[in-house]
């Protein structure tokens, strides 16, 4: 067959280059590939051979992205129930696609897919809040990965680099970057809203020194970048992926991003139940109204400025003229979600 272009990013692909990709791991011979619909970058592909299903990932950002997302699919394997994409197989050659920093190929995660808003208009509000659950539950699981420092991936190294003043450092300084960038880039971001920001990061100085064990992050963490599917009568995570962006912290981080989903949507009950599949097992620590506050403060500053780049402008979906604008309401509904999460 001729060469087919999967993603914009990936570029034409031949037969002949995926059976090349196939061999390097004796992966058995292509039968066939499909487009991944869902997803940012257009870095994956599906891959069937007469070995099974698999992804091809490839076109890496960073010369670290395939070591880190094969380093933390390998803690997530052997320390833990959640089901991650391992084996994680890299090649770092780029002579087979042209892709700086090669490809790697993984098993591709059973369940379906909940970036597909098929998938989500197709499941009941009973379904959606028993998966919510699913993933607060699950996010449990992820966290039984802990390391000695809080740090991201280095791959000079192939470990956790310490954070320089650690999380709550790292932290602070991260949505600091976040907003200074966005007022450079003219994104609508000014001065009150970095004044507003201080705010938030002062209520938080005193519950972010709460004691916390540093563990696995995923930083991305949502209905989109999981699958699910029913086992033995209930809803479970089949598949958790998009592990790039992961870092060792604070768990409650993780917590932000599907948070600011659940309290977009029409039905109030999502929020609650993920954080009640979250909490059922062991409370949230002291002061953790003020570190979520934070959390989504930064989380929704990081959206901002991704969205807000000339590229990405159309793709945005909100009237908030101000991040402070934009961001207040999700804070607004905190104390109330976190007196409903308690209820479940």
């Amino acid at each position: 067959m001729p060469p087919a272009e999967y993603s914009r990013r990936l570029g034409p692909i031949s037969a002949a280059q995926f059976q090349a990709a196939l061999d390097r791991f004796d992966l058995g011979r292509f039968v066939g590939a499909t487009a991944v619909p869902f997803g940012l970058f257009g870095q994956n592909v599906f891959v069937t051979s007469t070995a099974g299903e698999f992804v091809l990932r490839g076109a890496a950002h960073y010369d670290w992205q395939l070591p880190q997302e094969r380093f933390v699919a390998g803690l997530l394997h052997e320390r833990t129930a959640v089901p991650a994409p391992w084996p994680y197989l890299v090649d770092t050659d780029e002579s087979v696609f042209g892709w700086r920093y090669g490809f790697a190929i993984l098993p591709r995660l059973p369940g379906l897919q909940l970036a597909d808003r098929a998938v989500l208009a197709a499941l009941s509000g009973a379904d959606r809040r028993e998966i919510a659950g699913a993933l607060g539950a699950n996010l449990r699981e992820v966290q039984r990965v802990q390391w000695r420092h809080a740090g991201r991936f280095d791959v000079a190294t192939g470990e956790p680099r310490a954070f320089d003043g650690g999380f709550a450092g790292w932290i602070v300084g991260e949505l600091r970057r976040w907003l200074r960038k966005s007022i450079a880039s003219g994104t609508g971001a000014g001065e009150a809203d970095a004044d507003w920001a201080e705010g938030v990061i002062a209520a938080a100085a005193d519950a972010l020194r709460a004691p916390c064990t540093p563990v696995l992050v995923l930083h991305d963490y949502k209905e989109g970048n999981v699958t699910v599917e029913r086992r033995g009568g209930a809803w479970a995570v089949s598949g958790v992926f998009d592990l790039m962006e992961a870092v060792f912290g604070d768990g409650e981080l993780d917590l932000a991003r599907q948070l600011a989903g659940y309290l977009e949507a029409d039905d109030p009950t999502l929020a609650p139940a993920f954080l009640a599949g979250y909490v059922r097992d062991r409370p949230l620590r002291p002061g953790a109204r003020e570190r979520l506050a934070l959390f989504l403060v930064y989380d929704r500053m990081i959206v901002w400025e991704y969205f807000h780049r000339p590229q990405h402008r159309p793709q945005w979906w909100y009237d908030a003229a101000t991040p402070r604008e934009w961001i207040a309401p999700y804070l607004a509904k905190l104390d109330g979600l976190l007196l409903a999460a308690a209820r479940e």
